[in-house]
């Protein structure tokens, strides 16, 4: 089965749609709609979950009340790149376990959010086992946090948030845009050392951390080269990508820009690049 998501970040570029601006990205999404017909992303986004709801919803499962969905559609949003807690969900909606259960798994089957789980390797340490919760467009997220314009989420609190969540998303279509298993993972352990994202390539895997900000900051490194010891052998060429205009080589770990991406891309996509 071929799974159509949006459009990636180089069909964007091949397009002349990529902005210049990291924050009009993330407002804009990556519908096709907003970038080869020039729709306004309010619009777009506003009408998309209305259709979702009134056609996709009342097709996937029984929800006798739509408002409630929405409310937890937004509660989703919330949550994006966060450890997913399905009773606080359902507690803030004033749902039943079992429905916060039933609904996330609509909003997984009509792909607009994905749970990244922990990886299973224990370098004996403690793990943690929640999933995080991401959603696969950032403009999307971004609407239903009633972001509107690029200029507000520039000191957004949900700005780092919403780049993670691009990340992951960019991570999931390199591998599935190839049939290949999206195989992502996030690592954390109970002191608190985590990495974003972990592709496992069957060899390697691959650590990369996302930051949204814009200058370069040595402390990134710390949580990739302390992983990046626990690992050993089995650790591949380690990135950061980062909000910022110029990439840089620090200490073995590639700083990557955002509009760079295709390079983690690459690494994640294929493994031509993910030894070290």
């Amino acid at each position: 089965m071929m799974v159509l998501l949006p459009f990636n970040v180089r069909e964007l570029e091949r397009g002349g749609w990529l902005p210049n601006r990291l924050e009009e990205l993330l407002i804009q999404g990556l519908y096709p709609p907003v970038h080869d017909r020039g729709m306004s992303p309010s619009t777009w986004y506003g009408n998309y979950v209305q259709t979702y709801l009134e056609r996709d919803v009342r097709q996937l499962v029984n929800v006798r009340d739509l408002n409630a969905f929405e409310v937890f559609l937004r509660m989703c949003a919330g949550q994006c790149g966060q450890l997913l807690s399905l009773t606080g969900l359902a507690n803030d909606c004033g749902i039943t376990h079992n429905t916060a259960r039933s609904w996330l798994s609509v909003l997984e089957a009509s792909y607009v959010v994905r749970t990244l789980h922990p990886h299973y390797r224990n370098f004996s340490k403690r793990l943690m086992k929640s999933p995080k919760l991401y959603f696969l467009d950032p403009g999307l997220a971004a609407w239903l946090l009633g972001i509107r314009s690029a200029d507000q989420l520039v000191g957004h609190p949900m700005r780092g948030p919403l780049f993670e969540s691009w990340v992951f998303a960019e991570l999931v279509k390199a591998r599935c845009n190839r049939g290949d298993p999206p195989n992502l993972y996030f690592w954390r352990d109970r002191s608190g050392l985590e990495v974003d994202f972990l592709a496992d390539l069957g060899v390697t895997l691959v650590p990369i951390e996302a930051k949204s900000g814009t200058t370069f900051v040595s402390e990134w490194l710390q949580p990739l080269q302390r992983w990046t010891a626990l690992a050993g052998d089995s650790a591949g060429q380690a990135f950061v990508l980062f909000g910022g205009a110029e990439g840089a080589r620090w200490k073995g770990i590639d700083a990557v820009p955002w509009r760079g991406i295709g390079k983690v891309l690459d690494a994640v996509g294929t493994g031509a690049t993910a030894a070290r």
